[in-house]
């Protein structure tokens, strides 16, 4: 099952894609687009698009990034992607799964720390390494897969 991964954010939403049985992510690209313009509208459209040209009419299930409080408890800011999703699922007529992403930034931060990258170059990959290592959680939560039969 191949799975598309978003994290949602304020200014910018990174994208991550992978599949359940290789486990491999790679991150995608990272929409420009604040969530508030236009109550999201345009950021809905930017998704949509996005969905549509990195997996087509293929079976993938979208994987999105949930901000759970450190204490594991669910804030204001995880009540509005719970019902961005729900916009998102409508819109693309995909399964959604939520995973959480609690120090995913973080993990984006430290994979670039000596990457020779500009501060100006880290910022346009973080949020697509974000939702690459969100993708990387739930791919790891997942059962293992039996390897497909021999042919006889």
């Amino acid at each position: 099952m191949r799975y598309l991964s978003i994290d949602l954010g304020d200014k910018r939403t990174g994208l991550a894609i992978g599949d359940s049985q290789t486990r491999l992510v790679s991150p995608l690209e990272v929409l420009e687009c604040p969530i508030d313009s236009r109550a999201g509208d345009a950021l809905l459209e930017a998704l949509a698009s996005a969905i549509g040209k990195q997996v087509g009419t293929a079976a993938a299930d979208l994987i999105v990034g949930l901000p759970i409080n450190m204490d594991g408890t669910e804030g204001q800011r995880a009540k509005g992607v719970r019902a961005f999703a729900a916009r998102i699922a409508q819109r693309t007529g995909r399964a959604i799964h939520f995973q959480d992403e609690r120090l995913t930034s973080a993990d984006a931060d430290w994979s670039m720390a000596r990457s020779g990258m500009t501060r100006k170059e880290k910022k346009t990959r973080r949020d697509a390494l974000a939702a690459a290592a969100i993708l990387r959680d739930f791919l790891a939560a997942l059962p293992p897969q039996a390897p497909p039969a021999e042919p006889e």
